[in-house]
């Protein structure tokens, strides 16, 4: 016999987890957002988690990945500006793929055939969002397909608030992370920022603009971006040699 009230004590347990993990280090939400990644697969039988955040201007850093798995799928998105997580920031709206082999994957095409190879069964990806600030993502994948149980997707959703909350910090007032500190990009890409801004002093162009083109060549020279960025600012490429 299964026992119903499992899944409710895993994820009140998890809660309490996430909780003393923010109150130990309460100037930051990484911490207790590793906790929370690492404790979906257990509670929603996924194979594995993320947690990103993003802006609207495409900037994104993945804050929490529960494997190498997912990680790669988070640089990846990243590399190409589409996929699930994009898509479910983009429109507010969860992205839910149970079978992915057999998803007509026509918004996010180019990560559908990057990630071919991978042991990707299926994907869900939710917008982090309270009210209209919309802050990132969460990405899970499963190695065999099959969707989400509506008590999963239940859980999920609370797992979707609870990162919400702690990416948009406590109310004015209280000690902790602050609330307008939710869109300060973690320093993960340093590299990347740099490059974006050598980039925009190159061609005189925004920011948006600046990424594109990375992710542009990222993609044309089959790298990451990360690593595109790395070679400008170590100067074994330069930002002219973008354009090409």
């Amino acid at each position: 016999m299964v026992d119903s009230e499992a899944p409710i004590q895993t994820m009140i347990a998890l809660r309490d987890a996430v909780k003393a993990a923010a109150i130990a280090g309460s100037a930051a939400a990484e911490a207790p957002l590793a906790v929370l990644c690492g404790g979906c697969p257990s509670l929603l039988q996924v194979s594995g988690a993320a947690i990103s955040v993003s802006t609207p201007t495409g900037a994104r850093d993945t804050l929490c990945a529960s494997d190498a798995t997912i990680a790669h799928i988070e640089h990846t998105e990243f590399t190409l500006g589409e996929g699930p997580g994009h898509q479910a920031y983009s429109t507010g709206r969860p992205v839910l793929i149970p079978d992915l082999a057999a998803h007509p994957a026509v918004n996010w095409p180019f990560l559908a055939a990057q990630l071919a190879d991978e042991p990707i069964s299926a994907i869900f990806a939710f917008p982090l969002q309270y009210g209209q600030l919309r802050t990132g993502t969460l990405t899970l994948y499963r190695t065999t397909s099959g969707g989400l149980t509506p008590d999963q997707l239940r859980m999920a959703l609370q797992i979707v608030d609870l990162a919400t909350a702690l990416l948009i910090g406590p109310p004015d007032g209280q000690d902790g992370y602050g609330p307008d500190d939710w869109w300060s990009l973690p320093q993960a890409r340093t590299r990347v920022h740099q490059a974006t801004g050598m980039v925009m002093a190159e061609f005189a162009i925004p920011a948006d603009q600046a990424l594109a083109r990375l992710r542009g060549h990222a993609f044309a020279t089959g790298r990451l971006v990360d690593q595109v960025a790395a070679d400008l600012v170590e100067r074994r490429l330069y930002p002219r040699e973008l354009a090409r």
